[in-house]
C-alpha cells in the first residue's frame, strides 16, 4: 500500500533526531556562542569568510534581507533545527552573490550571453506547472531547464568548473529533505539532478515568495507585495547568464524553460530580462487547486516550525492565490496578449504531447520525431503518486468551494475554469 500524506498538520513529523536536536537548542540560553543568531551583518560576514570574497554586488538586497530576518524572529516561531538550516541556507544564498561577482569580474564577457525566446511558464501552484516543465525540458538537445543542483549552486565553489561536487551537495540535501520530511515528495517531487524552479535564483536578492512559502513572515510578505522586483529580475538574469555561460561559452544553441508560480504576480518584469519570452499560463479549477498548495504550504512549514496553523495559511493563501491571477490578468495586456499560451491542466492530462507541440510551434520550435519520444519516455517516468498519495481537503484550511469560487470569480469566468 501506498504512503499517505498527513492531514495532521498541526503535529509536523519528526523524526527522533531533530525532536532531540530542538530540545538541546531549547534549553541552551538566547544569548551565547551556541545561540542561532539571525543578524544581516553577522551572515554577511560569515559568508565572506567562507568564500574569502567581499563584492556582493547590488547593495539592494540588504533592506529586504534584514525585514525578512526581523520577520523571522518575531513571527516565524522557527524550531531550533529551523533556525540553523535557515542561517546556513542565508550564508550559502550570499556566498552565491559573492562568487557570482566574483565570475562575472573574471569573465565579463558572461553578460553577452542571449536569453533569447525563453518558454516560460506560470500559473498558480497545482496547476500542472511542475509536469508541464519536466515534459518541456525532457527536448534536452534544443531547450534548457535549471537543475535543482545548479539552482542550489549556480557557480562553481572552485574555479574548476566540473559540476560533481554541486550535484553531490545537492543529492545531500535532497536526502535530509527526504529524511525530515517524507511527505513532502508526495506533495511536490524534488530530484537534485532534476528541473527545478528558477525562483530560487530570484531568492538571491531576497525579494521571492520563497519565505512566505515555507515560513510563517507575514510582515515580510505584506512588504514585497510593494517592493520593487526589478533587482530580483535582474540577479535572475545574471545566474541564467552564468550557467548559460557555463553550459556553451561560445553562444548557447538552445533555449531556456522557466517555471515558477512567483511570475503571476511581475509578469511585467520577465520582458525587460528576458528576450521575446513566449509565457505559458497553465489554468485549472481554483476549488481543486487551492487544498492542494495549502497542503504543500502546511507540509513545507511543518519542516521549519513545530507550530503550524493550517487555518491560517488558508486564509493567508486564498487572498495570495487570489491576487497572483488578479495581477497577471491585468499584466497580460500591458505585456502583451500574443505571448501567451493558455493550457488547461484538463488537456495536459488529457493529451500532455499535443499541449507540448503546441508551446513548442508557438516559441518557433519544430516538432520531430525525436523530440516526441523524449516527450513520452518522459511521462513513463513523470507518473501521479509515485512517492505516495497527497491526502488534503479545502476544509482542513477553513476554507469553502463556495469561498475560493466567489474569490477567484473573475479568473474563473475569465478563463472558463
Amino acid at each position: 500500500m501506498k504512503r499517505e500524506t498527513s492531514t495532521d498538520y498541526r503535529h509536523p513529523f519528526r523524526p527522533k533526531l531533530i525532536r532531540f536536536a530542538n530540545t538541546v537548542f531549547g534549553a541552551l540560553p538566547q544569548r551565547g556562542p551556541f545561540h542561532v543568531e539571525l543578524r544581516a551583518d553577522k551572515l554577511v560576514d560569515a559568508a565572506k569568510r567562507k568564500t574569502g570574497l567581499d563584492d556582493l554586488g547590488d547593495p539592494s538586497f540588504m533592506e529586504p534581507l534584514e525585514r525578512l530576518l526581523r520577520s523571522i524572529d518575531d513571527e516565524a516561531r522557527l524550531h531550533g533545527v529551523g533556525r540553523l538550516i535557515t542561517r546556513t541556507r542565508i550564508v550559502s544564498m550570499l556566498a552565491t552573490r559573492l562568487r557570482i561577482e566574483k565570475l562575472y569580474r573574471e569573465h565579463p564577457e558572461i553578460d553577452r550571453q542571449p536569453l533569447t525566446r525563453p518558454i516560460v511558464i506560470v500559473g498558480l501552484p497545482r496547476t500542472g506547472t511542475t509536469l508541464l516543465h519536466r515534459l518541456l525540458a525532457s527536448d534536452d538537445t534544443r531547450i534548457r531547464a535549471l537543475m535543482s543542483w545548479e539552482a542550489l549552486m549556480p557557480v562553481p565553489v572552485k574555479t574548476s568548473g566540473d559540476p560533481a561536487s554541486r550535484v553531490t551537495a545537492a543529492q545531500r540535501a535532497e536526502g535530509a529533505l527526504r529524511y525530515m520530511a517524507p511527505d513532502f515528495f508526495a506533495v511536490h517531487p524534488i530530484d537534485a539532478t532534476g528541473p527545478e524552479e528558477e525562483v530560487l535564483l530570484l531568492d538571491l536578492a531576497f525579494r521571492s515568495t520563497v519565505p512566505e512559502a515555507t515560513m510563517r513572515v507575514p510582515s515580510f510578505a505584506d512588504w514585497l507585495e510593494n517592493a520593487d522586483q526589478s533587482p530580483a529580475y535582474r540577479g535572475m538574469a545574471r545566474a541564467l547568464k552564468a550557467l548559460s555561460w557555463q553550459r556553451a561559452p561560445s553562444a548557447p544553441s538552445w533555449r531556456w524553460v522557466l517555471k515558477t508560480p512567483h511570475h503571476l504576480e511581475w509578469i511585467d518584469e520577465l520582458p525587460k530580462v528576458l528576450e521575446d519570452p513566449v509565457i505559458v499560463w497553465t489554468h485549472r479549477a481554483p476549488n481543486e487547486v487551492v487544498g492542494s498548495f495549502c497542503s504543500m504550504i502546511a507540509h513545507g512549514r511543518g519542516v521549519f516550525s513545530d507550530d503550524v496553523d493550517p487555518f491560517e495559511i488558508g486564509r493567508f493563501w486564498l487572498r495570495k492565490g487570489k491576487r497572483m491571477v488578479d495581477r497577471a490578468m491585468e499584466a497580460r495586456e500591458r505585456v502583451g496578449a500574443d505571448r501567451f499560451v493558455d493550457v488547461r491542466y484538463k488537456d495536459l492530462i488529457k493529451d500532455p504531447v499535443s499541449v507540448v507541440r503546441r508551446i513548442q510551434e508557438k516559441a518557433g520550435l519544430t516538432w520531430t520525431e525525436n523530440t516526441e519520444k523524449a516527450m513520452r519516455d518522459s511521462l513513463q517516468h513523470e507518473k501521479k503518486d509515485r512517492h505516495g498519495i497527497h491526502r488534503y481537503d479545502l476544509s482542513y484550511f477553513g476554507l469553502t468551494e463556495d469561498a475560493v469560487d466567489r474569490a477567484f470569480a473573475p479568473y474563473r469566468s475569465t478563463y472558463a475554469v
